[in-house]
């Protein structure tokens, strides 16, 4: 396991590298967390089986997360989208979720709205919206109505669909989206009134 996993996990757990590289040692040899925790003591610094799960568990999450990036390397090359600089995002990543957000404008997708519009041209429409370039739009959708874009209304939906998509794969809007949630987002519940008597 590379070694920027293995200081994520003793920094994550608050234990040294000595304690993890031990358990990682000892699980490869076959070793199980209550055998760790009962017979190697001293390997360990006196872990329970609990840390020791944990540590399991992180060094679960970090190979899933090495196979995936091997995955999303290879699709991303192949599509000859694979710059340096993305390169090395993918594999400084550290976060299973951050790692699907890069990923997601590169995925390969299935028909959407987006790139039916994309097909009838109507991406520089929605680049000009987009960029809120000053004209009307009525006006400016007009000129992309042809024999696949019957008229104003079709060519705007078709923007307003690509900008929609642009939107949702954006990383930077995702994370707002995702911290406001969890900064503010309210659960709440109630009993339906067909069952409120059970």
């Amino acid at each position: 396991m590379e070694l920027k996993y293995l200081q994520q996990i003793t920094a994550t757990l608050n234990l040294s590298l000595k304690q993890v590289n031990s358990i990682v040692a000892l699980q490869e040899e076959g070793a199980t967390i209550p055998f760790i925790a009962r017979y190697r003591k001293e390997a360990t610094g006196n872990l329970d089986e609990v840390q020791i799960g944990a540590v399991i568990e992180q060094v679960k999450y970090f190979s899933e997360l090495t196979k995936r990036k091997e995955t999303i390397l290879k699709t991303i090359e192949e599509a000859g989208k694979l710059t340096p600089e993305l390169r090395k995002r993918i594999e400084d990543c550290i976060d299973a979720t951050v790692l699907e957000d890069i990923y997601l404008p590169y995925k390969p997708k299935r028909k959407t709205k987006a790139t039916i519009a994309i097909e009838k041209g109507l991406e520089p429409l929605a680049k000009m919206i987009f960029d809120q370039q000053s004209f009307n739009p009525e006006e400016e959708a007009s000129k992309f109505i042809n024999e696949n874009v019957k008229d104003t209304t079709e060519a705007l939906q078709g923007a307003r669909d690509i900008m929609a998509e642009w939107m949702a794969e954006n990383e930077q809007a995702r994370n707002t989206i995702r911290k406001l949630f969890q900064e503010e987002a309210k659960l709440s519940s109630r009993a339906l009134l067909s069952k409120k008597e059970e």
